[in-house]
């Protein structure tokens, strides 16, 4: 006979279960409508060379999307479910297609938008980014593409000719959440990003955390040996920017440095006094 401690304890189990399964198709369903109506913007946040920490070297253009209430809609709540969807490819091309606008907007910005590897065999997403990359010829230089790492590593052989032909027009290429997932090193060495994202768990209280130290430290030693950049995620406060500007990391993102907002960087008070 079953303990009715037991069965209780499953009974629990199973009602949390289908809580958060019932949570998550709540909020992907917002996510869709959400997308179908185009209530999505991007958001800025400045990404700052080491030796210049008072200047953007460009930004990046983070995906937001506006619920049903106008609130702004986490992005750890859809993504990482929406990512090997349909909807994932949708989110992407929406992004693309906003990043590109701002480009041809300004023409003094550089700016990094997020992809998944997926999207390289979607026609819809190839055919915004061609004709994104048409409006101007100079619009390539100014593009980084940010590739998660765990859809790059499923998929090398859509990955790198795609890279090589982009890298070949200006493009940079930055492999986003760097350490986060199961990168293989054999892999990264023919990518051949420009850069490398560490992610932001390695990098929070780095300066107070030893082992933090010495990850971030082998990321930076592995993305050196390849020849790419390194920018240090999720940066918040000024201990930690000065112990990581002292190890040679190349670039800092985080609040510290400046929060993403909506409002793009060539209306900013500071563009305009500047």
């Amino acid at each position: 006979m079953q303990d009715d401690g037991q069965s209780k304890g499953e009974q629990a189990v199973s009602a949390l279960d289908y809580v958060i399964r019932k949570k998550m198709q709540d909020t992907m369903a917002v996510v869709e409508r959400a997308a179908a109506r185009g209530d999505v913007v991007l958001a800025y946040q400045p990404i700052v060379q080491a030796d210049r920490p008072s200047r953007a070297a460009f930004h990046e253009g983070l995906f937001r999307v506006i619920d049903d209430t106008g609130r702004f809609v986490p992005l750890r709540d859809f993504m990482p479910m929406a990512e090997t969807t349909e909807l994932g490819r949708r989110i992407d091309c929406l992004s693309l297609c906003m990043g590109l606008d701002a480009l041809q907007h300004d023409s003094g910005m550089r700016l990094s938008i997020n992809m998944s590897a997926r999207s390289i065999g979607n026609p819809v997403w190839m055919e915004t980014l061609r004709r994104g990359l048409a409006r101007d010829e100079h619009i390539a230089e100014r593009l980084v593409l940010e590739v998660t790492e765990s859809s790059a590593m499923d998929m090398p052989e859509l990955v790198v000719p795609f890279m090589r032909d982009l890298q070949g027009r200006g493009t940079s290429f930055a492999l986003d959440d760097f350490g986060a997932g199961h990168t293989s090193f054999r892999y990264l060495r023919e990518f051949s990003f420009d850069m490398i994202k560490i992610d932001g768990q390695f990098i929070r209280k780095i300066c107070e955390q030893p082992d933090n130290q010495v990850l971030t430290g082998a990321l930076q030693a592995i993305a050196h040996h390849f020849d790419m950049f390194t920018v240090a995620e999720s940066v918040e406060t000024a201990d930690d920017a000065a112990y990581l500007i002292e190890m040679g990391i190349d670039c800092l993102q985080g609040f510290y440095f400046g929060a993403p907002t909506i409002t793009p960087p060539w209306k900013s008070p500071r563009a305009a006094s500047g």
